[in-house]
C-alpha cells in the first residue's frame, strides 16, 4: 500500500517570509489551505490567516497567527436548495464572491499595511482579497483545492461531471458551455467586482474569471495525474494534493474494529449536503454486506441520526490517514480530498455525488477505472450492489493503486514549496495530466 504520511517539511528556509492567507471557509477546503499554511510555518516563515472566527482553531493548530473577518461568520450556504444554475449562481455571488468582498478588501488591505506580507495567498471565493492585494502592489496566488476550475481548452467544464471533449461536437460543446457559464456567472457577480475595483482605482475587467486571471499563480492542489489534460494558462502550477486530516480528526484514537471481514470506510460532506438519508442508505447497504463498515459523519451530521446495522461503526470524525491503511474500500460523496486521500493510499471508490465539484471529481475516478459512481438517490440494494462489485473485481483495485502512486509521489513532492519560496523565480509548469 502506498503511504500517505504527509511531508514533515521541518528543513528551515533560507530566509523567511511573511504570507497572509485570505480564506473562506468553504467545508472541504479549508484543511488542504491550512496544510499549505502548516508547510510554511513549519520552514521557518511567518503565516498569519485572515478567516472566519469559526476557523480560529484550525488556523492555530496549523501554526498560523489568526486574524478574523471583521464581518461575522456568513450564514450556511444552503447550495443543495437550489434547483437551476441560476439561483446556484445567484447564490455563490451574494453568499461566497461578491457579497463579502467589500469587507474583505478592507480587512485585507489593514492586515497588508501591517504586516507588510511578501504573498498573499486567496481562495477562489475571496475576491476582495485579490482585489486589496492588486491594489496595494501585492502579489497574491489563487489556492485551488480541486481540479483546474477556470474555463481552459481540454477540459471539461467545472461542474457538470462530463468526460474530455472528443472531436469537433466534443469541442463545440465545451465553447458553448464555457461562454454560457461566463455569461451566467458576470451576470451576478461582474459589475459588483468593478464596483470594488474603482473603489481602489483598479482599471475594470471584462469577465469574472479575468479578476482570477490576475494572480500570480493559480496553486492547483491536486495531482496532474488525477486531472484531465488541458492546455491550462502559463500562471498555473499542479503543485500535488495536501493529504492532511482536518484539525478536528486529525489526532482522534481509532481502533480497528474486530474482525476480518473488509473494512469500508464512509467519507460524505464535511458540510451539510441534505445527506442525511444517503447516509443512512449507504448504512443499510453495508448492513447486508460480508463487510466492516465505518461510517464517519464530520461536523454537519450528528452520529445518533444514523441507525447502524451490527457490523457497520458510525462515529463523528476518525483520523483517516490511519483508517486507509486497514481499509478495502471508501464510499463518499465524491468531494476531492476524500477522492484523493483515497487513491494516494491505493483504494477504490464507490461515489455517489451530491453536487459542486463531485461529479467531476467521479469522473476522473471512473476513467481510470479506479471506481464506481452510482446515484445519491440510489436505493440500499444497489448501493450494496457497487460495494460488492467493487470489492469482488481486483481490477478496481490495481486501477486505484495505479493512479494512486503517482498522487501520493505528487503530495509528497516539494513543488508547492518551490513555488511559494520563490516568488520570482520562472518555474516550468508541467502542462496538463494523465489520459
Amino acid at each position: 500500500m502506498t503511504s500517505i504520511e504527509p511531508p514533515e517539511g521541518t528543513e528551515r528556509a533560507a530566509e523567511p517570509l511573511r504570507y497572509l492567507f485570505a480564506l473562506a471557509d468553504a467545508g472541504g477546503t479549508v484543511p488542504p489551505e491550512l496544510g499549505v499554511a502548516r508547510r510554511l510555518v513549519r520552514r521557518g516563515h511567518r503565516v498569519t490567516v485572515l478567516a472566519d472566527t469559526r476557523l480560529v482553531d484550525q488556523v492555530r493548530a496549523a501554526g498560523g497567527d489568526f486574524l478574523p473577518w471583521s464581518a461575522p461568520p456568513t450564514a450556511e450556504f444552503r447550495d443543495w436548495e437550489l434547483r437551476t444554475p441560476m439561483s446556484l449562481a445567484r447564490g455563490m455571488a451574494n453568499h461566497m464572491m461578491v457579497g463579502p468582498a467589500p469587507a474583505q478588501a478592507e480587512d485585507t488591505v489593514a492586515a497588508i499595511e501591517a504586516l507588510r506580507p511578501d504573498l498573499v495567498l486567496g481562495s477562489f471565493a475571496t475576491l476582495g482579497a485579490m482585489v486589496a492585494a492588486e491594489a496595494r502592489s501585492v502579489p497574491f496566488d489563487l489556492l485551488i483545492a480541486n481540479v483546474y476550475l477556470i474555463p481552459a481548452e481540454g477540459m471539461p467544464p467545472f461542474g457538470t461531471g462530463m468526460s474530455p471533449a472528443r472531436g469537433p461536437i466534443g469541442r463545440l460543446r465545451d465553447r458553448v458551455i464555457f461562454a454560457a457559464s461566463g455569461r451566467l456567472f458576470d451576470r451576478y457577480t461582474l459589475a459588483g467586482i468593478n464596483a470594488l475595483r474603482a473603489v481602489y482605482s483598479l482599471e475594470p475587467v471584462e469577465t469574472t474569471w479575468d479578476q482570477l486571471k490576475r494572480a500570480r499563480r493559480h496553486l492547483i492542489l491536486t495531482s496532474w495525474s488525477f486531472d484531465f489534460p488541458a492546455r491550462i494558462p502559463d500562471n498555473a502550477r499542479y503543485v500535488g494534493p495536501i493529504l492532511d486530516d482536518p484539525a478536528w480528526a486529525a489526532n482522534e484514537a481509532w481502533t480497528p474494529p474486530p474482525g476480518d471481514q473488509p473494512l469500508v470506510l464512509v467519507a460524505m460532506s464535511s458540510t451539510f449536503q441534505n445527506h442525511v438519508a444517503c447516509m443512512q442508505r449507504i448504512a443499510d447497504a453495508l448492513g447486508t454486506l460480508p463487510v466492516r463498515g465505518l461510517v464517519t459523519t464530520g461536523p454537519a451530521v450528528r452520529p445518533d441520526e444514523i441507525r447502524a446495522p451490527a457490523n457497520v461503526t458510525v462515529t463523528a470524525s476518525a483520523p483517516h490517514q490511519a483508517v486507509l491503511r486497514e481499509a478495502a474500500l471508501v464510499v463518499t460523496h465524491g468531494g476531492h480530498g476524500s477522492v484523493i486521500k483515497a487513491l494516494a493510499a491505493g483504494l477504490p471508490l464507490v461515489i455517489l455525488p451530491h453536487g459542486r465539484d463531485q461529479a467531476d471529481n467521479a469522473t476522473r475516478v471512473t476513467t481510470r477505472g479506479a471506481g464506481i459512481t452510482v446515484s445519491r438517490r440510489s436505493k440500499a440494494a444497489k448501493i450494496a450492489a457497487a460495494v460488492g462489485e467493487v470489492l469482488g473485481d481486483p481490477a478496481y483495485r490495481r486501477a486505484a493503486e495505479s493512479l494512486g502512486e503517482v498522487v501520493a509521489r505528487d503530495a509528497n513532492g516539494q513543488a508547492l514549496l518551490e513555488e511559494l519560496e520563490h516568488l520570482t523565480a520562472a518555474t516550468p509548469r508541467r502542462a496538463g495530466g494523465a489520459g
